[in-house]
């Protein structure tokens, strides 16, 4: 301890200021790291590297896989809110994912077609519906998709609220289950209200953890169903390509390329080379 008084004021003011250089370094790392403009770049960054570039979201980091459990036990840590860290981070987790989808890891054997289902504006309707209408509804939705689905061979993974994951072992079978549902679905109504349903279908080697399926191509099933907007029928040129020559003829389906609107970013988990297909029943 210094006898000099001059010399034990001027130790104690660095001491109350450290803490203030310390904040102040914090807060300029925060502002920094929520620039809208870094965000955005980094963000253009991860559409052009490998892999899906919303890894991160819980669809995407669903299922086993080093790369997968530590997003998830990111997501505990990193800020919710935008920020240039969270996109580097999940950037690289991206990229690893990605990499070991394509060395084969993360992907199964056993080529199954995999449906994704979802009713078309079914939230707005059931907040002012209230629980017993919505309980009819989904009860009759339910008879309506899947006896479709089981009757032709398919296999129900997992209720999604107002939607299903269901897997066939055919993608012709798949097809002929979704027109079948969408039939039988028109004839629901529930206090005036008619549901209509989009779906997503793709054929690929998800890997199956008992009696879940997990893997990119799941995640592309159900990009597929998220481009169906108001209840169309989207499918991948994989299913397409693996189909029995004459299935569409026979079900009366007609087929027609998916573009997106010009200037639209490229949908996030669809690989670029992957074709997307409308599915639609034929006049008479």
């Amino acid at each position: 301890m210094s006898d000099d008084p001059a010399e034990e004021n001027s130790a104690e003011l660095d001491a109350a200021q450290t803490p203030k250089r310390g904040d102040k370094v914090l807060g300029w790392m925060g502002s920094v790291n929520r620039q809208p403009q870094l965000i955005e770049g980094l963000r253009r960054v991860r559409r052009a590297l490998p892999g899906d570039p919303a890894f991160g979201d819980p669809l995407s980091t669903a299922g086993p896989g080093s790369a997968r459990a530590i997003a998830r036990v990111a997501d505990r840590f990193l800020d919710h809110q935008p920020g240039a860290s969270r996109e580097m981070s999940l950037g690289a987790l991206q990229v690893w994912q990605a990499l070991l989808e394509r060395t084969g890891r993360g992907r199964g054997t056993q080529e199954v077609t995999i449906v994704f289902t979802d009713l078309v504006g079914f939230s707005s309707w059931s907040l002012p519906a209230g629980d017993s209408a919505t309980l009819a509804l989904l009860r009759d939705v339910a008879r309506a998709v899947e006896t479709p689905i089981v009757d032709r061979g398919g296999h129900v993974v997992k209720r999604l609220g107002d939607g299903v994951m269901a897997v066939f072992p055919s993608p012709d079978r798949a097809i002929d289950a979704v027109f079948a549902a969408q039939e039988a679905l028109a004839e629901v109504e529930v206090d005036g209200y008619r549901p209509r349903m989009r779906v997503g279908i793709h054929t690929g080697v998800p890997r199956q953890i008992g009696s879940d399926w997990l893997g990119v191509d799941v995640t592309i099933a159900a990009r597929m169903m998220e481009l169906g907007g108001d209840g169309n029928v989207m499918a991948s040129s994989a299913t397409l390509e693996s189909l029995q020559p004459g299935t569409l003829d026979e079900l009366g389906v007609g087929v027609k390329p998916w573009r997106r609107a010009f200037f639209a970013p490229a949908p996030s988990g669809v690989p670029s080379d992957l074709g997307i297909w409308r599915l639609r029943l034929r006049g008479p």
